[in-house]
């Protein structure tokens, strides 16, 4: 579209998409098939996997990084300084925010600079995420707290048996926190 702007510089792969009002800055790589919503922003030197799904009104400032198949909701908003003032620069003090392959961060939520959101987390919409997130962990609240775990297909996952009812899909707790999902035998 006509009121799309993509500076000289920014990487877009093969089938990115961007809708209206929306803004890629040189530096910046969209990895193929991804979706960028209207009035999208993404900053200097930020990198999209491919197969990304941003949604409307998403701003992804420098210093984020998205793995391949992350869902971004609508209005999600990332920070890149813990302690911003209008008055100092806070240029060089940008904090890294890494957001691994297949997570999902729902509508409204806001993810704190300087975190990872572990393979497959959830982040439910309005959560406010300021500690990193555990592999298929589901979060919500503010500040988010973990309530549960999170399937790969994006269901949650019932409490103890960690077995997907729509896909059956099985996991298995892993050390320091988070799911791995069992691996199945050839034959079994």
């Amino acid at each position: 579209p006509p009121t799309v702007v993509v500076d000289a510089g920014a990487v877009l792969g093969p089938g990115v998409k961007i809708w209206h009002v929306a803004h890629v800055c040189a530096g910046a790589r969209l990895g193929a098939g991804t979706v960028l919503g209207q009035g999208g922003y993404v900053g200097p030197g930020v990198v999209i996997g491919p197969g990304c799904k941003i949604q409307n009104h998403v701003s992804l400032y420098e210093g984020v990084s998205l793995a391949e198949d992350v869902f971004v909701g609508p209005h999600a908003a990332f920070t890149n300084v813990l302690h911003p003032r209008a008055h100092v620069s806070r240029r060089g003090e940008f904090d890294l925010t890494r957001v691994e392959r297949r997570v999902t961060i729902g509508c409204n939520a806001t993810i704190v600079c300087g975190v990872t959101l572990g393979e497959a987390s959830f982040v439910a919409a309005g959560a406010v995420v300021t500690r990193d997130v555990a592999p298929r962990v589901l979060v919500m609240g503010a500040p988010a707290r973990p309530v549960g775990y999170a399937c790969d297909c994006g269901e949650r996952l019932p409490a103890p048996a960690l077995v997907c009812g729509r896909c059956g899909a099985a996991y298995v707790g892993r050390e320091g926190g988070g799911l791995d999902p069992v691996a199945i035998q050839p034959g079994a």
